[in-house]
C-alpha cells in the first residue's frame, strides 16, 4: 500500500461538522487502499483561546507551562478525529507528538525537530489503522513537552512524511498557494508550482498556507508538498525543487512585528539580548549610525517585559511594537530588479505613507510600515508587478 501523510489545519477541523467531513475524506482515502497518517492542528481558534487564558493569569507566562497548555489543543483534535473515524467504521488510533516519536530541541515555543522515530506509527499503519498525530508538538531528549511555533503542524507533517517515505499533502481553506492572499487581493492567481526557496521566502514573509520551517525540512529531505483545499476540487500547488528561472512568485503581508532601533554600536548586544529572550531578530536598513532590528511577535508571549529590559540596557533605543507590519514581494532574482522596490515604494507613497524600514535579499524586497497601510500596499504592488 502507498503511504500518504495528510495534514489538516485548524480551519479544516474548526467544529464537529467540519471534523466529521474530514473523517469522511480520510476514510475514503483509506478504503481506496492507501495507508494514511493524518496530522491535525487545534480546532479553529483553540490555540489563541488557550493563550488568552494564560495571559489572564500572567502577562509573561513561563514558556514551559505554555507548551504544556497549548499542546492540549491538538490532543483534542486528534482524539475527536479518531473517534469520528471509528464511528464511520474505520480503525484509527491517535498519538501525541511524543508518542509518535517526534524528538525536538529543548527550546520551548520554538523547538526544532531533530529526528522522528515513528516505531508505533509504523506498527499501527501495518495493522491497517489510520494513525492520527497531534501536530505542532514533540518531546525533547530531557522528556520535556515542546512546541514548534505557529504553523508547526506543517513541520510535523513533512517530518513524518520523510520518516515514513510518504507523500505529503497539506490541506487548508484555500486551494493551494496564490500570488497573494485572496482575501486581500481577490484577483490573485493560484501558483501551479513553486520551488522550495520561493515557498520558504513567501512563508517567512507572512504567507499562511505553509510554514517556513516545514518547507526547509522538505527541501532538506527531498519531500514534495502538495497544498490543497480541504473541501475543494483537484486544484493544488506543488512545492518541490525548481528551475531557478527569474520570476515574481507573489506578494505577502506580515503583521505582529516590532521594530527595535538602536545605535549601530549596540547592535550585537541587542541581538544577543533578544535571542536570549527567545525573540530572535533580523537587521534591516536604517539611518546612518543606527541599526533597525525586526522582531516577529507571533511566538513571543511577553514582549512588554522584554521592551522594558531593552530600554534599561540601551540609551536612545526606540521601540515600535504596535501596529507594525511588512509587505514583501517574493521571487527569484527580484532583488536585482529596481522596478520591484520602486513599485513597493510607489504603492506606499500613493497612500500618503512612508516606509519605516526597507530590506532587500536574493528572494525578496520588503517594506515595513504601519499595519493600516499593508492591505492597500499589497494590492497596488500586485497590480503593478503581477497584474
Amino acid at each position: 500500500m502507498a503511504v500518504v501523510v495528510q495534514k489538516y489545519g485548524g480551519s479544516s477541523v474548526a467544529d464537529v461538522d467540519k471534523l466529521k467531513r474530514v473523517a469522511a475524506k480520510v476514510a475514503a482515502r483509506r478504503r481506496a487502499g492507501d495507508s494514511v497518517c493524518v496530522v491535525v492542528s487545534a480546532m479553529g481558534d483553540a490555540t489563541d483561546d488557550l493563550l488568552r487564558l494564560a495571559k489572564q493569569v500572567s502577562a509573561d507566562p513561563p514558556r514551559r507551562e505554555l507548551d504544556m497548555l497549548l499542546t492540549a489543543g491538538e490532543r483534542i483534535s486528534m482524539a475527536l478525529l479518531s473517534i469520528a473515524l471509528q464511528e464511520q467504521g474505520v480503525e484509527a488510533i491517535s498519538f501525541t507528538g511524543s508518542q509518535a516519536g517526534i524528538i525536538t530541541t529543548d527550546a520551548h515555543a520554538t523547538a526544532r525537530i531533530l529526528e522522528v522515530r515513528p516505531t508505533r506509527v509504523r506498527e499501527e499503519l501495518a495493522l491497517g489503522k489510520v494513525v492520527i498525530v497531534a501536530g505542532f508538538q514533540g518531546v525533547s531528549a530531557r522528556k520535556e513537552i515542546t512546541t514548534l511555533g505557529r504553523g508547526g503542524s506543517d513541520t510535523t507533517a513533512v517530518a513524518m512524511a520523510a520518516a515514513l517515505g510518504a507523500d505529503c499533502e497539506i490541506y487548508s481553506d484555500v486551494a493551494g498557494v496564490f500570488t497573494a492572499d485572496p482575501r486581500l487581493v481577490p484577483w490573485a492567481r493560484r501558483q501551479a508550482e513553486l520551488s522550495y526557496e520561493e515557498m520558504q521566502a513567501l512563508a517567512r514573509a507572512g504567507a499562511r498556507v505553509l510554514n517556513a520551517q516545514a518547507v526547509e525540512f522538505a527541501r532538506t529531505t527531498g519531500i514534495t508538498i502538495r497544498a490543497r483545499s480541504t473541501f475543494g476540487g483537484d486544484e493544488e500547488t506543488v512545492v518541490r525543487a525548481g528551475s531557478g528561472a527569474a520570476r515574481i512568485a507573489g506578494v505577502a503581508v506580515e503583521e505582529e512585528l516590532a521594530l527595535v532601533d538602536v545605535a549601530a554600536a549596540d547592535e550585537q548586544r541587542a541581538l544577543a539580548l533578544l535571542a536570549a529572550a527567545h525573540a530572535p531578530a533580523t537587521r534591516v536598513e536604517g539611518a546612518v549610525g543606527r541599526a533597525v532590528l525586526v522582531v516577529a511577535l507571533e511566538n513571543v508571549h511577553g514582549f512588554e517585559p522584554l521592551a522594558a529590559a531593552l530600554r534599561r540596557e540601551f540609551d536612545g533605543v526606540r521601540i515600535t511594537a504596535e501596529g507594525i507590519g511588512a509587505v514583501t514581494v517574493v521571487g527569484t532574482g527580484v532583488a536585482a530588479t529596481p522596478r520591484v522596490r520602486e513599485a513597493l515604494l510607489a504603492a506606499l507613497a500613493g497612500l500618503g505613507a512612508v516606509p519605516l524600514a526597507q530590506e532587500s535579499g536574493p528572494l525578496g524586497v520588503t517594506v515595513y510600515a504601519e499595519t493600516r497601510w499593508l492591505a492597500d500596499t499589497a494590492r497596488e504592488a500586485h497590480r503593478l508587478l503581477i497584474g
